[in-house]
């Protein structure tokens, strides 16, 4: 498989040659064990490449003190760290006896809030960098959007030689997460239980999160809805898009929307398998503006937050980007190439302070339809927000 230039990478050196400890977390087989072992060459040290999914690997942290104090001037790349929570507190130890950059890379499937329900934490020791799947601007000179959008970014899927492959090997994807991952994070709940949940989201993609419904329909408790769903988005799978609040005295929404992040996962639990299938799709508009919505958060800068925003009198924005709790940038998807704003989208702008909006189209020219409001294709409003 072709290796796909991943736009964190640089980002990723600056901190390696900053910190003791760098952790790539992000979801399984979304491609940070290749990014790693093709920049290792990079790396300000020579580097040691343990995976704990090997039990060779293991095998050599029987005794993990010994092994770790043995290579300290070198990098140790910890793949799957997860699966040994007891190392955190060893790290933390020996960084605290000697704290100095590139000592630790650490790759994991699972957020810091997960990983910090092992019982301990590298807080103040780590610097963490979430590797998204692939997105448009990464993708090879070889795949088109709608390819991208209908197969989502995991290398895997993306790159197979057929739509047929790829939804195959998506479900292979989802139900190795179901049947084994989340057992292995500490999720007891059971797999057909998970996997009617996920088809639930997906057929709510992108509308208010409205936990009572799911656990209505699955005849469980919101507290266990909401347990399930803190899983689902410390594993990287699903995102609950979060509504900006501002100090004006509108009625403004308070749930979050929810979103399966990757277009392709969205894609096999709405069982669409071809563009064909995407077209004629009811759910075509939801998966257009999720599919922007992932695409410019995976290269929004650090210091930029992602928000909608939504009152009860129906004004909104699909997308807001924040920066310093002041609204930067204002995005509104379209799937159409002749959009026209409604009335709740300019009352939105205006009670956002007029900063720049721009109306993401599936394709395109650039042009202006007002002062400060611009029809705009992806891979241009990308270029844009990657340079915030």
């Amino acid at each position: 498989m072709e290796f796909l230039s991943r736009y964190i990478e640089n980002q990723l050196l600056q901190m390696v040659d900053d910190r003791p400890v760098v952790a790539i977390l992000g979801p399984r087989q979304v491609g940070k064990t290749t990014l790693v072992k093709n920049i290792v060459s990079k790396l300000p040290k020579q580097s040691i490449y343990l995976d704990l999914e090997l039990p060779s690997d293991l095998f050599k942290l029987s005794n993990a003190e010994l092994f770790l104090k043995d290579f300290d001037d070198k990098t140790i790349i910890i793949d799957e760290v997860q699966r040994m929570p007891e190392l955190f507190p060893l790290i933390r130890a020996l960084v605290d006896l000697n704290r100095i950059p590139s000592r630790f890379v650490l790759l994991g499937s699972a957020s810091p809030e997960l990983l910090s329900k092992s019982g301990e934490t590298l807080a103040g020791r780590v610097a963490y960098v979430e590797l998204h799947p692939l997105n448009l601007l990464e993708g090879s000179q070889s795949v088109s959007q709608k390819q991208h959008w209908l197969r989502g970014g995991f290398p895997d899927m993306l790159l197979a030689s057929s739509d047929s492959k790829s939804f195959k090997r998506t479900g292979d994807f989802i139900s190795s997460y179901i049947e084994r991952e989340f057992a292995l994070l500490g999720l007891s709940t059971s797999p057909n239980q998970l996997r009617k949940l996920l088809f639930m989201i997906a057929g709510v993609q992108g509308q208010l999160l409205n936990m009572s419904s799911f656990a209505k329909s699955m005849d469980l408790s919101v507290t266990s809805i909401s347990k399930i769903l803190d899983y689902f988005e410390n594993a990287y799978l699903i995102r609950r898009l979060q509504p900006w609040f501002n100090n004006n005295k509108k009625r403004l929404v308070k749930s979050p929307k929810i979103f399966i992040r990757d277009s392709g996962l969205l894609h096999y639990f709405l069982g669409i398998n071809d563009f064909r299938s995407l077209q004629n799709s009811v759910h075509i508009g939801y998966s257009w503006e999720s599919y922007v919505i992932q695409n410019i958060i995976s290269i929004l800068p650090y210091e930029c937050q992602p928000y909608f925003y939504r009152t009860s009198d129906g004004s909104e924005m699909d997308l807001i980007l924040v920066k310093g709790n002041q609204p930067i940038l204002c995005i509104e998807v379209k799937y159409s190439l002749s959009p026209k704003l409604t009335k709740g989208n300019n009352i939105a702008h205006q009670d956002l302070g007029s900063v720049p909006l721009y109306i993401v189209v599936p394709e395109g020219e650039t042009y202006r339809i007002e002062e400060n409001k611009m029809v705009i294709s992806l891979v241009e409003i990308m270029k844009i927000v990657s340079q915030l």
